[in-house]
C-alpha cells in the first residue's frame, strides 16, 4: 500500500475560500510536477510555498487548459505527517476546481485516498502510535473545549508516555520470568517474587485509575444523557426551550404535545449535555402517545442525569412518587424541579411547596436526589439546574491526569488488570511459573494493543474506516 502515491481534498465538501488537496507518497514531487506550472519542485527546500498555475495537460486536446491559481506547499521526508514526501495543493474553494484537480492528479499516477489512510501511514512509518492516531479523529470530532484538550493531550503522547512506563516495568520481569523457563529444571528464580508482587501491585493501582477515569472521559467525549421527564403540562418543553434559548419544541396547554423524544446539545462550562424533552409520562390510550411513554422510560435507563419535573401547583403528587421510585437507581443523578414557581395560584386545591417536599422526602424511596424551585417561563434557578449538571460531571473527576475516553483503551486495560490479579494470585499459591510467564505476557499484549505494538488488521481496520478520506 505504501507504495503508491494517493491524493485526496483535506478541507470540507463545499464552497469556501480555499480548499487544501493533498499527496502523498514516493512519487509525490514527480507527480504535481507534472500539471504545476511553477517551480520544478523536485529542487526546492522542504516546508516552502510556491506560486503557480494548476495544468490539465491533455494529449488530445490542442491547448493546455489551466485549472486554477495555486499555492503548492512542499514537504520532504521523513519530517511529514505521513512521514513520506507530502504536497498540498490550496486553490479556490470550488468543489468543481476540486474535483478537476484530483482528476488531473489521478491521471498522472496519483490514486485516491481511502478513509484514514493518511494517519494510518503515519502510524504504519512510525510516526505516531495507534493512540495517538486515534486521538486526531477525536480531535476533529471534538465539539467542546473539554474533549479538545483530552483530545490534544493524547495527541501529544499523554495515554502512551504512561502505558510505556508500565510497559516498561512489566517487561523487565517478564523476562526474568522467561529465564527461569529456559533453567526449569534446575529450580531457580530469577524473579524476585517480594519485588513482582510490589510492582504488580503499583501496576493494580494505576491500571484501576486509568480505568476509573473512563467514565469522567466518556462524559467529556461523548457528552451527558439528560433526560426530562414528568407528566403531561409540567414543563419539559419550556425547560429544554428555556436552556437552548430557542423554541425548539412545541409548548402547548395540550397535554401530550410532545409524542417522540427531542433531543439537542447544551454547552455549559466547556462540557457537553445531551439533553432529551420525553413524552409525558401517563396512561392514555393513544397509541402514538404510548410509543413515546415507552420511549421516555427507555431514554431514562440509558441516561447519566435525570430532569424530573412536577407542576408546583399539582394537587396529587402520588403517582409522581410512584414513577420516582420506579425510575431513580444508585447510578443515576436525579435532580427534582418544582415547577412553574413564577405562577400565584388563588384556588385551595393546590399543595404549597413546603408540603410537596414534605411528601417527596417522605415518598420517595432514596433519599439521593437534588430538589430545585424553578420556572422555565420567568428564567428564575435555571442556573441552579445548570450548576447541578456541572457538578456531575467534576464529580467523575479523578486525580488521574491522563484521560481515558476511548471504548477500546478502557477494554484493553480491564483485560490487562484481569491478568495482573491472576499473575497476584499464581504467585501466592506458589503456582508454577509456565502461568506466570502466561499471564504477564497476556498483561503485556493488553497494555501493548492501545498503543498499536499488538494488533491486527482487523481492528486497524475499523479504528481508520472511521476517519474521513483527507485525513
Amino acid at each position: 500500500m505504501n507504495q503508491d502515491t494517493i491524493c485526496a481534498l483535506a478541507t470540507a465538501n463545499g464552497v469556501g475560500a480555499i480548499g487544501v488537496i493533498r499527496i502523498s507518497g514516493i512519487k509525490s514531487f514527480e507527480i504535481v510536477n507534472k500539471i504545476f506550472q511553477g517551480k520544478d519542485l523536485t529542487k526546492v527546500v522542504s516546508h516552502t510555498v510556491h506560486y503557480g498555475f494548476i495544468l490539465d495537460k491533455d494529449p488530445q486536446k490542442p491547448e493546455t487548459e489551466s485549472i486554477d491559481e495555486v499555492m503548492v506547499s512542499v514537504f520532504k521526508a521523513p519530517k511529514t505527517f505521513t512521514a513520506e514526501d507530502s504536497v498540498e495543493i490550496s486553490f479556490h474553494g470550488s468543489p468543481h476546481i476540486a474535483k478537476k484537480m484530483l482528476e488531473v492528479l489521478i491521471k498522472n499516477g496519483a490514486r485516491m485516498a481511502k478513509a484514514g489512510e493518511f494517519t494510518m501511514r503515519a502510524f504504519m512509518n512510525g510516526r505516531i502510535d495507534l493512540s495517538q492516531a486515534e486521538s486526531i479523529a477525536d480531535l476533529i470530532a471534538s465539539e467542546n473545549e473539554a474533549s479538545r484538550k483530552v483530545a490534544l493531550n493524547q495527541l501529544k503522547g499523554g495515554i502512551s508516555s504512561e502505558i510505556s512506563v508500565l510497559r516498561g516495568d512489566l517487561l523487565n520481569f517478564t523476562s526474568l520470568v522467561e529465564l527461569e523457563l529456559d533453567f526449569g529444571e534446575e529450580d531457580v528464580e530469577f524473579a524476585d517474587r517480594t519485588a513482582m508482587n510490589l510492582l504488580l501491585n503499583r501496576l493494580e493501582n494505576k491500571l484501576n485509575s486509568l480505568i476509573e477515569s473512563f467514565q469522567y472521559g466518556n462524559a467529556i467525549k461523548n457528552g451527558v444523557d439528560v433526560a426530562i421527564i414528568g407528566k403531561p403540562n409540567a414543563g419539559k418543553s419550556t425547560l429544554l426551550n428555556a436552556l437552548l434559548k430557542e423554541e425548539r419544541a412545541i409548548v402547548s396547554d395540550i397535554a401530550g404535545t410532545t409524542r417522540d423524544t427531542i433531543e439537542e446539545v447544551l454547552h455549559i462550562n466547556g462540557n457537553a449535555f445531551r439533553l432529551i424533552d420525553t413524552a409525558g409520562l401517563r396512561e392514555t390510550t393513544d397509541e402514538i402517545e404510548k410509543i413515546g411513554v415507552v420511549k421516555a422510560k427507555e431514554k431514562v435507563e440509558k441516561a447519566s442525569v435525570l430532569v424530573y419535573l412536577i407542576d408546583a401547583h399539582c394537587s396529587d403528587i402520588s403517582g409522581d412518587i410512584q414513577m420516582l421510585n420506579e425510575l431513580m437507581r444508585p447510578d443515576l443523578k436525579t435532580v427534582i424541579c418544582l415547577t412553574k414557581i413564577d405562577k400565584t395560584l388563588h384556588s385551595t386545591d393546590h399543595l404549597e411547596s413546603s408540603e410537596l417536599v414534605s411528601q417527596l422526602d417522605s415518598g420517595v424511596r432514596s433519599s439521593d436526589f437534588k430538589l430545585l424551585q424553578i420556572s422555565a417561563l420567568e428564567n428564575q434557578n435555571l442556573q441552579a439546574l445548570k450548576d447541578e449538571l456541572t457538578s456531575f460531571v467534576e464529580n467523575l473527576k479523578t486525580e488521574e491526569n491522563t484521560i481515558i475516553t476511548n471504548q477500546r483503551h478502557y477494554e484493553a486495560l480491564q483485560k490487562s488488570l484481569d491478568s495482573v490479579n491472576r499473575v497476584k494470585s499464581a504467585i501466592s499459591q506458589g503456582i508454577q511459573t509456565e502461568l506466570l510467564a502466561y499471564e504477564l505476557r497476556n498483561a503485556l499484549e493488553h497494555l501493548g494493543e492501545i498503543s498499536g505494538e499488538f494488533t491486527n488488521d482487523e481492528v486497524l481496520g475499523n479504528i481508520f474506516s472511521k476517519f474521513c478520506i483527507g485525513k
